[in-house]
C-alpha cells in the first residue's frame, strides 16, 4: 500500500474490496495487511504494461473543449470532496469525454449487469472522479483478460447511487475502528490471498463457543489455509561462511566453494550461527521481500533479528500496548499462556510414562487449573515453578537415551550437560520462530504480558513459546537422545558449559525442521496442520484478542 492510501483519501481499489467483503477492505486499508496468492500474482501480470505511467498527464480541460484524443495508462485522480483516489488502468479522452478502462485477469461473467458489483462500482468510481475533473464521463469498459472481451458499463443513476453509498459506508467503517466480522462460510474466502490473516472460520468458531450472542456458524470450520507455510527457513551453521546473492538466489560460499544455492522466493527466514558473513547485496533483497534475518551465537544463543520496516497496523500495537499497562487483562492472557503449557507437559509425560509412583500427573492436573485461577502474575509464576520442577523430574523418567546421557535438574547459562545444552538450543530456535510469527501478525515481540519487558528479550514470544515447549522442543530433544542420533562426539565441554559441536547442532536442526514440518490435527479446528502453521495462527489469535474481536485467547493443548 502506497502513501497516497494511507491518508483520508479513499482508494478505488478499496471500493472494490468492501464490495466484496467489508473484513477484507478493514484488514488492507486500514491495517496494512497484505499476502499475495496465485491470484494477486496473476493479477500483478495482467497489469504489467497498464502499471506503467505514460508521460502524459490527464490535461485540463480548455474552455471551450475541443476535441484532443487522449490515450494514457496509470492516470492518477484524486477529489477531496468526494473522498477518492483512483489510478485508471488506461484513460481514453476525445475531448471533453473520457472513458476509463480497468483490467481484470478473470473471465467476463455471464451476468445481464456484464461485471459483477465490486468490478462495477470500482469503475464507477472513476468515472466519478472523471467528471469532478469536469469531463464528461457516461460510461466505461472492463478488459477481462480471461476472456479477452471489453463489457461496457453504463453509469446509470442506479449504478451511481450504490457507488455514492459504497463510499461513505467504507469510510465510516475506516473511521470507527472496528472490524467487521467475517463472513460465514462463505465460497469467497478459500480464493481470498488474506485467508491466513483473516481466520474467518476460526474466529466465527470461537465467537461461537465464547459469546453466546454470536451468530450461528458450522460445527467445524473448514481448513481454508494450506496446511504448510510454502517458505521455510534457511539455517547457516558453518563457521566462515558468506552469504550472498546472485540474481533471484542466495549463495552460501566458503573460501571460494559453494556450499548452497536457494531461491530467496522459497525462504521464510534465515538464520546465522557464529562467525558467518552476509553481503549487503544479499541484506538488502532479503529486507525488501521482509524476510528476517535471525543471529546466533555459535552455542545457540538467540542473539537478534534484522527485519525491514514495522509492520502498518498499527492500531495491533497500539491496543497491545494498552493490554501490557492493563495487569488484569496481561493476568488473563498469562494465565492461558501458562496453563496451556502445563497441560501439554503433563500430555507429554503421559503418553511416555510407564509408571507414575510420585502421581506427578494429577499434580499437574491440578497446577494447571490453580494456573487458571490464579490472581496475580506472582502467584501465576510460582504455581508454573512448581510445575516445571514436578514435570522435568517426570522428563528425567521418559529419557532413556541409549547412548547413556543423563539428566538430572533443568539447568542453563551456561548449560552443564548435553540434555540441557539440546534444550536450551531448542528454546532458542521456538523463540526465535515464534518471533518471526509475531512480527507476521503486526504484533511487537518485544511486549509480552507474562515475560515482562527486559532489554534484549522477545517476551511476547517467549509468552508464545510456552504452550510449544513441551510438544516441539522438548519431544524433539527426547527423539534426539532416546533414538540415539545423538553422540557424545556432538557435544563439547569447556569449564562447566557443555555445547553441540557444528555436527550436532546440524543433527539437531535436521530433527527440528522435521517436528515444525509434521502435521498435527488441530485441537480446536479438527484440522491438519504442520506445527509451523500452528504457530503462526496462534499468533493471530493473540491479535484478534488484543483487538478485541475475541474474548479469551485460546492456547493449543494437544490431547
Amino acid at each position: 500500500m502506497n502513501d497516497d492510501e494511507l491518508g483520508n483519501l479513499l482508494p478505488a481499489r478499496m471500493l472494490n474490496e468492501y464490495a466484496y467483503c467489508p473484513r477484507l477492505a478493514y484488514l488492507e486499508w486500514v491495517q496494512g495487511e497484505w499476502a499475495d496468492n496465485s491470484d494477486t500474482l496473476e493479477g500483478e501480470f495482467v497489469h504489467r504494461n497498464v502499471d506503467v505511467a505514460d508521460d502524459s498527464a490527464l490535461p485540463d480541460l480548455p474552455d471551450p473543449p475541443g476535441h484532443d484524443q487522449l490515450h494514457a495508462r496509470s492516470v492518477r485522480l484524486e477529489n477531496q470532496q468526494l473522498g477518492l483516489v483512483a489510478v485508471i488502468d488506461v484513460l481514453e479522452a476525445d475531448g471533453d469525454n473520457a472513458t476509463p478502462i480497468d483490467y481484470k485477469k478473470s473471465i467476463a461473467p455471464d451476468i445481464p449487469e456484464g461485471a459483477w458489483e465490486p468490478e462495477r462500482v470500482q469503475l464507477c468510481a472513476q468515472g466519478l472522479l472523471l467528471r469532478a475533473a469536469g469531463y464528461h464521463c457516461h460510461e466505461g469498459i472492463i478488459w477481462f483478460a480471461g476472456s479477452r472481451k471489453r463489457v461496457t458499463i453504463p453509469f446509470d443513476d442506479a449504478l451511481i447511487a450504490r457507488t455514492l453509498q459504497l463510499i461513505s459506508d467504507c469510510q465510516a467503517m475506516a473511521t470507527s475502528g472496528k472490524m467487521p466480522l467475517p463472513l460465514i462460510d462463505s465460497p469467497k474466502c478459500p480464493r481470498c490471498s488474506l485467508v491466513s490473516i483473516c481466520l474467518p472460520d476460526e474466529t466465527n468458531f470461537l465467537l461461537h463457543r465464547q459469546s453466546p450472542d454470536a451468530p450461528a456458524t458450522p460445527l467445524t470450520p473448514r481448513r481454508l489455509l494450506s496446511p504448510r507455510p510454502e517458505t521455510v527457513p534457511l539455517h547457516i551453521t558453518e563457521p566462515g561462511a558468506r552469504l550472498g546473492k546472485r540474481h533471484d538466489c542466495l549463495i552460501v560460499e566458503r573460501k571460494q566453494e559453494r556450499l548452497a544455492e536457494v531461491r530467496i522466493n522459497d525462504i521464510s527466514a534465515v538464520c546465522l550461527y557464529g562467525a558467518v558473513q552476509v553481503s549487503t547485496q544479499a541484506l538488502h533483497a532479503l529486507l525488501d521481500r521482509e524476510i528476517p534475518i535471525c543471529y546466533f551465537t555459535s552455542g545457540g544463543w538467540f542473539r537478534g533479528i534484522a527485519h525491514g520496516m514495522p509492520h502498518k497496523n498499527i492500531e495491533l500495537r497500539i491496543r497491545q500496548h494498552a493490554a501490557a499497562a492493563d495487569p488484569q487483562q496481561s493476568l488473563r492472557l498469562a494465565r492461558a499462556f501458562v496453563s496451556g503449557k502445563i497441560r501439554n507437559a503433563r500430555t507429554l509425560l503421559r503418553r511416555n510414562l510407564t509408571d507414575d509412583p510420585e502421581q506427578l500427573l494429577p499434580a499437574l492436573h491440578q497446577h494447571a487449573l490453580d494456573a487458571e485461577q490464579a490472581q496475580s502474575l506472582p502467584s501465576l509464576l510460582g504455581i508454573e515453578g512448581f510445575a516445571a520442577k514436578r514435570y522435568f523430574t517426570g522428563f528425567a523418567q521418559i529419557l532413556a537415551s541409549p547412548s547413556g546421557f543423563q539428566f538430572a535438574s533443568r539447568n542453563r547459562r551456561p548449560p552443564t550437560d548435553p540434555v540441557n545444552a539440546v534444550l536450551s538450543f531448542l528454546y532458542a530456535l521456538l523463540t526465535r520462530e515464534c518471533t518471526t510469527a509475531a512480527l507476521a501478525a503486526g504484533l511487537d515481540p518485544y511486549l509480552g504480558f507474562l515475560h515482562q519487558p527486559r532489554y534484549g528479550r522477545p517476551a511476547l514470544a517467549l509468552d508464545l513459546a510456552e504452550e510449544f515447549r513441551p510438544i516441539l522442543a522438548d519431544s524433539t530433544a527426547l527423539s534426539l537422545f532416546n533414538t540415539a542420533e545423538l553422540q557424545p562426539d556432538y557435544f563439547i565441554r569447556r569449564g562447566h558449559a557443555t555445547a553441540l559441536t557444528t555436527t550436532g547442532r546440524k543433527a539437531v536442526l535436521h530433527a527440528w525442521e522435521r517436528r515444525l514440518h509434521s502435521e498435527v490435527t488441530h485441537p480446536l479446528f479438527g484440522y491438519s496442520l504442520a506445527y509451523r502453521r500452528v504457530i503462526q495462527v496462534q499468533a493471530r489469535l493473540i491479535a484478534r484478542v488484543l483487538l478485541g474481536e475475541l474474548p479469551h485467547y485460546p492456547p493449543i493443548k494437544t490431547r
